[in-house]
């Protein structure tokens, strides 16, 4: 999605389809704290500070919903995408920049548990027990909020027009018919791109991926900074003048690309591409008010707030019961056996991926 945040859509995009909100477009600190109300005077015990990554979005009601029924004033802090944001916490341990924590993925997780920045809560309801990272430790520390699956998605309109098949697997993408077709972001600089690797790492093994990448590069992949600049830059169907095809993106983003008066999206997701992350809340240690930290924790479990994540953030709650948007219930579907890796084996070869793709790939 990005350089260093999680946009998903383009602009226009957004604009055909009853006027979403712009993920990823931050309200601004200032915004936030006054749709939360605005923080205590003076850091006060009723005041809890949230860190979220640069793409948290949630309307004014729900956020004074929770202030009214908790008593706390909310002031969300963003603070960069989720590996800036993991960063920042695990440079200030011992003094942390809130009371807690959303948007730390699956990609990260670990780094934040084996660097003790976040402490142990067991929410009072927990809609997404089945989205818990696997390690013990992990999962008695992180709370699932929502989760997206990150695939390779397809510009169907342009294949029509020019003649051609879409591909439908890692395989196709570094087949010569779609040489020159395919971009996607850096995994060194985009969550999204650390997930197409790890989904790549997924399908190959420790042994092949490299080889698969270096198909890739030879098929002319083009690699970006960030998801904003493929998708909404090089992308043909991202409401800019590119030239690629096919992009690296969401399952949910077809949805997004209905045109204005139309039903049915110009692009498709490839749902045999994809690798699931899922993103977590949590308690940061050392927290100044911890009892308003749970609180929060416990909120984003709620049915109100599990109801306006996708319209809001695009992503999709992690509350099986929660109820999806019309467009999402039938263009955005998740994938049925999409690409995991436990994050503990993330945590242990990140830094080694990294080196061995830019290796290949720069």
């Amino acid at each position: 999605m990005r350089t260093t945040t999680k946009n998903r859509w383009p602009a226009t995009a957004v604009a055909a389809t009853a006027g979403l909100v712009l993920a990823g477009c931050s309200l601004g600190t200032g915004d936030q704290d006054d749709a939360a109300g605005g923080s205590a005077e003076g850091g006060s015990s009723k005041e809890v500070v949230v860190a979220t990554h640069d793409s948290w979005n949630m309307s004014k009601q729900v956020l004074r919903d929770f202030e009214q029924q908790t008593g706390y004033d909310l002031t969300i802090q963003p603070a960069g995408d989720a590996g800036a944001l993991t960063n920042k916490l695990v440079l200030t341990k011992g003094s942390p920049i809130a009371d807690a924590v959303y948007g730390i993925d699956n990609t990260f997780a670990s780094r934040a548990v084996d660097e003790g920045v976040l402490t142990d809560f067991t929410p009072k309801t927990n809609p997404g027990s089945a989205y818990e990272p696997q390690d013990a430790e992990a999962a008695a520390q992180l709370t699932p909020v929502d989760y997206s699956d990150v695939c390779v998605n397809v510009d169907d309109v342009w294949f029509k027009e020019h003649d051609l098949a879409p591909p439908t697997s890692f395989e196709d993408l570094a087949d010569p018919a779609y040489d020159g077709l395919f971009v996607t972001p850096a995994p060194s600089t985009s969550s999204p791109g650390l997930a197409f690797l790890a989904a790549t790492v997924a399908e190959y093994g420790e042994d092949g991926w490299q080889d698969y990448w270096q198909r890739l590069v030879d098929n002319d992949v083009k690699v970006t900074a960030g998801w904003s600049d493929a998708y909404q830059v090089d992308f043909t169907a991202g409401g800019g003048s590119g030239d690629r095809p096919i992009v690296l993106s969401y399952a949910s983003s077809p949805p997004f690309t209905i045109p204005e008066g139309e039903t049915k999206p110009t692009t498709s997701a490839l749902l045999d591409t994809c690798f699931r992350q899922v993103e977590y809340a949590a308690v940061l240690d050392g927290a100044a008010n911890p009892e308003g930290a749970q609180a929060f924790v416990d909120f984003l479990g709620s049915r109100e707030l599990q109801e306006a994540l996708p319209d809001e953030m695009y992503v999709f709650p992690v509350d099986p019961e929660a109820t999806l948007p019309d467009l999402w219930a039938k263009y955005a579907v998740p994938a049925d056996d999409p690409a995991t890796l436990p994050e503990s084996e993330i945590a242990a070869h990140r830094s080694q991926w990294l080196e061995e793709w830019a290796d290949i790939a720069q």
